[in-house]
């Protein structure tokens, strides 16, 4: 395969919002503005997620869920700065850091972003292993190969057209939400998580685990990635096309995230079982062996569809920062290489999953505090220009969500 995804290509065979017929009914309406939002949000539903969310319900019920539901708020609104940001310019993040940021610091970005996307392979990669693992008793190794085949299938559509791509990748974003609502049915784990939204925690254990929530999260990667998938809108009617577009597809992500947790809370009350392979034994122990498919195929979604996305993004952050673009399949090769390493040398599954998200973490100011210089500059942004209320916010939120990395980083390197 020698596909190289053009994001230029991918945005034009979409018509502009603004052309849109006005007497359109509501439902085709909608589902029009819908789009690269959903691309977007596979990954914040990715095996990193998995492992955290239903973690946290295990250890402290439904104590956490109000940071789940924090942690998807301030997704969205870092993605609606970055799609506002190719709205406005026309470029993509790394392009403008490029071509506004000192050389060296343009170099030191792209290898951090970089290092990003191999993060982020890494634990696609290690869940879509599990998955054919567990469904199909498939080997670590081989199934690794074989979710990297069929993310590279998936990629293959987004060259001839966005939409047919965001349908699929749509397509399994529902096969996981469709997973976690049947085993949340099993369960009936919806019975009293009210009292999860209250903001509490419980000592420094669910401190950390809060902060390796958020960290499962914020995915840098996508922040580059969805300045691409807008840049080819424009104009104030695009921008609020691109808030409902987030609204609904975060707003779904942050449903997956939700249920994982309850689900988490209600089969295992206080003991935590461990790795993705311990949950899904627990599930079928507790809820029926249909759970426990419903468990392993949400996985394999999340995993094969957040990979491609996380394939994606890297092709955005070569060319945006190198103008550099090289083949899929040889992108694909190199950011697999590290999770094959691993895998073969018998390192734990759930324990690569852990040392991904610490990198991902790592990545995240790298990613905000540009994203926030560049959308407060006028002569870039125009009438879109950040206002002084989202600058602070934007301010606050990069502090917040950089300290609280910072500290899951300091916790993960002291063991």
């Amino acid at each position: 395969m020698t596909v190289v995804l053009d994001p230029a290509q991918y945005q034009e065979t979409s018509p502009p919002v603004a052309s849109r017929p006005t007497a359109a009914p509501r439902a085709r309406r909608i589902a029009g503005m819908c789009g690269p939002a959903f691309v977007i949000s596979v990954a914040y539903v990715d095996p990193g997620n998995f492992a955290t969310n239903m973690s946290g319900g295990a250890r402290y019920g439904y104590l956490l869920l109000w940071v789940v539901a924090v942690a998807n708020v301030l997704a969205m609104f870092v993605q609606a700065l970055s799609a506002k940001l190719g709205i406005a310019t026309g470029h993509t993040l790394p392009e403008l850091c490029r071509d506004h940021l000192p050389r060296p610091l343009t170099w030191m970005l792209w290898a951090q972003a970089e290092l990003v996307a191999v993060a982020t392979d890494l634990a696609e990669f290690v869940g879509g292993a599990i998955a054919l693992n567990l469904l199909f008793g498939v080997a670590l190794l081989p199934a690794a190969a074989i979710t990297a085949v069929v993310s590279c299938g998936l990629l293959a559509l987004a060259p001839r057209g966005r939409h047919r791509f965001e349908v699929v990748i749509g397509g399994m974003l529902a096969i996981v939400l469709a997973g976690f609502l049947y085993q949340a049915l099993r369960a009936g784990s919806f019975a009293g998580a009210a009292g999860g939204f209250v903001p509490r925690l419980a000592g420094p254990d669910s401190l950390l685990l809060a902060t390796g929530i958020v960290g499962a999260t914020v995915m840098p990667h996508v922040i580059y990635l969805h300045s691409a998938l807008t840049r080819r809108q424009s104009g104030r009617a695009a921008l609020r096309s691109s808030r409902v577009d987030i609204l609904v597809a975060l707003g779904v992500a942050g449903l997956v995230n939700i249920t994982m947790l309850t689900v988490g809370a209600t089969a295992f009350h206080g003991h935590d079982p461990g790795g993705l392979q311990a949950i899904h034994a627990g599930l079928g122990d507790v809820l029926g062996p249909g759970a426990a498919v419903a468990f392993a195929v949400a996985l394999l979604a999340s995993g094969l569809a957040s990979s491609s996305v996380g394939t994606y993004a890297g092709q955005i952050i070569m060319d945006g920062f190198l103008r550099r673009r090289i083949p899929v399949l040889v992108r694909r090769l190199l950011t697999m290489a590290p999770a094959v390493a691993l895998l073969a040398a018998g390192v734990d599954p759930t324990r690569a999953l852990i040392l991904s998200q610490v990198a991902l973490s790592f990545g995240i100011p790298f990613a905000l505090i540009p994203l926030i210089a560049l959308t407060s500059r006028r002569a870039l942004m125009g009438d879109l220009v950040n206002r002084q209320s989202t600058v602070i916010a934007g301010a606050v939120v990069t502090a917040l969500i950089t300290a609280l990395n910072g500290f899951l980083i300091s916790q993960a390197l002291a063991g």
